[in-house]
């Protein structure tokens, strides 16, 4: 019999995770729920940082983890360059107004936008993401 398996979260690699978490809490209206600084012989950049919904709402989680070997993904992919392995699509209500308020916060509109219902963005530290209606 298989047993129970759950997927709870979702861990992103990046150069900045701190700050990169405090972006996804400012765009999504979350949280940051744990926040750790780097190990001894880290950058000061290193650490680890969470965001997610409030005890007892079933949502996903996001973790935050420091890479040292971190490379900004390219978007769309380029042959020989770092791609873009995953990337996290958000329901929006308004596209228009989110594309504004995920600018607001520090997101970049992708050049290429291969939908007229989607916009790709890219945080921060270049992970992609996309809002859609």
């Amino acid at each position: 019999m298989r047993p129970r398996l759950q997927v709870t979260s979702v861990t992103i690699g990046t150069s900045q995770p701190r700050e990169l978490a405090r972006f996804y809490a400012q765009l999504l209206g979350l949280p940051v729920t744990t926040e750790e600084g780097p190990a001894p012989d880290e950058p000061d950049e290193a650490g680890w940082a969470q965001i997610r919904q409030p005890t007892g709402a079933a949502a996903l989680t996001l973790n935050f983890e420091y890479e040292r070997c971190y490379a900004r993904p390219m978007w769309p992919s380029v042959r020989g360059e770092q791609t873009a392995s995953q990337h996290l699509d958000i329901a929006v209500d308004d596209l228009d107004a989110a594309v504004e308020w995920a600018v607001g916060c520090g997101a970049v509109l992708a050049e290429f936008q291969p939908q007229d219902d989607v916009r790709v963005l890219l945080d921060p530290d270049g992970h992609p993401f996309c809002l859609f209606r």
